[in-house]
């Protein structure tokens, strides 16, 4: 017998428990840091200057890039295979009051 089949007072599983509120405001809030994050990185990488000239370059493919940067740092922070999101999540999880956990 493990402790997940035993079943205290009829109390749910916490698998089957969902999240509290401040749990998911911590975790959108975790998630959103992630994307920021994610798009200070792309931005950084990109503002390396190899002397080449582009052929399509200008302020309209700039605009471009960051939109495009900063869909793929959203879709990559929701994700979750970065595991930025989540490390943080749990870190910051331990000051919530105990009944939100």
């Amino acid at each position: 017998m493990t402790l997940d089949s035993i079943n205290l007072g009829g109390a749910r599983p916490l698998a089957d428990r969902e999240p509290a509120p401040a749990r998911n405001e911590l975790r959108d809030a975790a998630q959103q840091f992630e994307a920021i994050l994610l798009r200070q990185m792309l931005a950084s990488a990109r503002s390396t200057d190899f002397g080449g000239d582009d052929l399509f370059g200008g302020q309209g493919e700039e605009t471009f890039r960051e939109m495009r940067d900063s869909q793929f740092a959203d879709m990559a922070a929701k994700s979750g295979q970065l595991g930025f999101a989540a490390a943080i999540e749990n870190q910051l999880a331990r000051f919530l009051p105990q009944g939100d956990g």
